[in-house]
């Protein structure tokens, strides 16, 4: 019989998923963007291992350090699928720490969708509110 998987392991492998799920969603999810996923979720592993009660924050930490980490190498991800006007721009992750973390247009102020589910977002379906 094997071990369950602690809520904390729950929590980072649910984090990792949705992160991944919106880089396949924007068609950039390729092995070395795969990898800052991966070295996030490492990183915040440690985090999270010192506060427990912040499981619940890690799919939002995820989102911004691959959201940083793609800003530093490749450029702004992912881009707001709203705004149909003006320079391109990012959208952010709100709240900054907190549970059920959507991707915001801040220029628009609308919510688009949430973390993981850029696909319905970008795909032609209405945005989340």
């Amino acid at each position: 019989m094997t071990d369950p998987v602690s809520p904390l392991e729950q929590a980072l492998h649910a984090a990792r998923a949705l992160v991944l799920a919106d880089l396949v969603a924007s068609e950039v999810a390729k092995a070395d963007v795969v990898s800052l996923v991966e070295d996030s979720v490492a990183q915040r592993r440690w985090w999270v291992e010192q506060w427990p009660d912040g499981a619940q924050f890690v799919a939002g930490l995820v989102a911004q350090d691959v959201q940083d980490a793609l800003l530093e190498r490749y450029g702004r991800w992912p881009l707001c699928p709203v705004c149909g006007y003006g320079d391109p721009h990012a959208l952010d992750v709100e709240p900054e720490l907190g549970p059920d973390p959507h991707w915001v247009c801040s220029e628009a102020g609308v919510k688009v969708a949430p973390v993981g589910g850029l696909a319905e977002a970008t795909g032609g379906g209405e945005p989340s509110s």
